[in-house]
């Protein structure tokens, strides 16, 4: 497993679960150099103006385009300025059905590990939301971007999922497909009977490990089969030098009855005002 993200606390209510935040997947990807085919040096990147001139590093300055040709520049200074305040903490805003969130908003799943003074609590939202059918709604601060995310059960486990804003999906109105209403494309019963058919004779449980890159694998036996016969190329240049990082937070255990009687209580007054919470 690999180190966490991230560190901090869920909170619900006056609940807080101290967890620690680790990926959930990794890019597995084969990566290519491009070289010189003279003498097989890597092929470095050259920083270029429009007239074709290099640019030194301290001459480049960072621009927003806000119309075509016309940019405003920001400094790295201004940058850090207006970044979002990084919190500790994936704040639950709401609860809703897992089925209302269209899958397109899905981005990145990270696993969610409790700290040992937050085992009960993380077992107890775990379960609620396992046994209802609703997962958490709330909001992430990680590195230097704020992301709205989904806190849901997987297993034993808690996953914090990266959503997507609703800016970031682009609309389909300009594409032409035929609408389910449409009277252009009409499916006779007899179609759709068949085609219910055929979708029923391929029916089975869901196995991840059956479906695998098989274009991969091919694109590794030919390498595989071209290091075996010999036909290998040695750069001429020096391979640059290979550069050679938390406990989960503890507290003590308090009784979560109270905490939820309390959130409840609150909620019920319509209190919105900040509320001092205890590590549960």
């Amino acid at each position: 497993m690999p180190h966490a993200v991230w560190k901090g606390s869920i909170s619900f209510g006056l609940v807080t679960i101290p967890v620690s935040l680790y990926p959930a997947t990794e890019r597995d990807e084969l990566a290519f150099h491009l070289l010189d085919v003279n003498d097989f040096s890597p092929i470095h990147q050259v920083r270029t103006n429009a007239a074709g001139e290099t640019v030194p590093w301290d001459s480049v300055v960072r621009g927003y385009e806000y119309e075509e040709g016309r940019y405003v520049t920001v400094t790295d200074g201004e940058l850090r300025a207006a970044n979002v305040e990084a919190t500790q903490t994936i704040d639950i805003a709401q609860f809703a059905k897992a089925s209302d969130i269209d899958p397109v908003f899905y981005d990145r799943p990270y696993y969610l590990e409790p700290a040992r003074a937050g085992r009960r609590a993380y077992a107890l939202l775990r379960d609620t939301m396992t046994s209802t059918g609703y997962v958490g709604i709330g909001r992430l601060v990680l590195r230097t971007r704020q992301h709205v995310c989904v806190v849901r059960p997987y297993g034993d486990l808690l996953v914090a999922e990266l959503l997507r804003y609703s800016y970031e999906i682009r609309p389909a109105d300009s594409l032409d497909v035929p609408h389910a209403d449409s009277t252009d494309v009409v499916t006779s019963p007899q179609e759709t009977a068949m085609a219910e058919q055929l979708v029923s004779s391929m029916v089975t449980e869901w196995d991840p490990a059956a479906f695998h890159d098989t274009y991969r694998e091919d694109v590794l036996a030919l390498i595989e089969k071209k290091v075996a016969s010999g036909v290998t190329h040695e750069s001429i240049a020096a391979p640059p030098a290979s550069a050679g990082h938390g406990e989960g937070s503890e507290g003590k255990v308090v009784d979560i009855m109270e905490l939820l009687k309390r959130s409840l209580a609150q909620k019920k007054a319509g209190g919105t005002g900040p509320v001092a919470r205890k590590r549960a």
